[in-house]
């Protein structure tokens, strides 16, 4: 388990860092930009070139192009406004917060007891300081230093 979540980490980084590049390319080039649908679409074709992203949670990857997305979404409304927040800058493997969102599809996220059941991380430990009511829409697995 700790081998895959340390994957997914690396993964969403490399996903992350991967469609920004594409993103800036496609707007210095024609001034435009991939909306997100276009760079999801892009995702089956990245895991035949770099076979080990298969080994994590597709929706972990997908729900990374969505923050690429709303970082750069909200860059252009705000520059826009006058305010310069700066362009969304690449995630570097140094930074030691990390972390990866899964998606919940077809209730592959359940929450039982001090454990809860991950896309391809089985039954993991957690820490459930209140019961949930309701559906699970993601669930965020972060690390820090502490």
């Amino acid at each position: 388990q700790k081998e895959i979540i340390e994957k997914s980490f690396g993964c969403s980084r490399f996903v992350y860092n991967h469609m920004l590049a594409l993103q800036k390319e496609s707007y210095e080039k024609e001034g435009k930009s991939h909306s997100k649908y276009d760079l999801i679409k892009k995702l089956p074709s990245l895991k035949k070139e770099y076979e080990w992203l298969k080994e994590v949670d597709s929706t972990s990857l997908q729900a990374t192009i969505d923050d690429l997305d709303s970082a750069y979404k909200n860059f252009f409304r705000e520059f826009k406004k006058g305010n310069n927040q700066g362009f969304p800058k690449f995630k570097s493997k140094r930074n030691p917060k990390r972390s990866f969102e899964s998606k919940c599809v077809n209730n592959n996220i359940i929450i039982k007891d001090n454990l809860i059941k991950l896309p391809k991380l089985k039954w993991v430990k957690a820490k459930v300081t209140q019961n949930i009511n309701g559906r699970i829409l993601n669930a965020t697995v972060s690390k820090t230093p502490t």
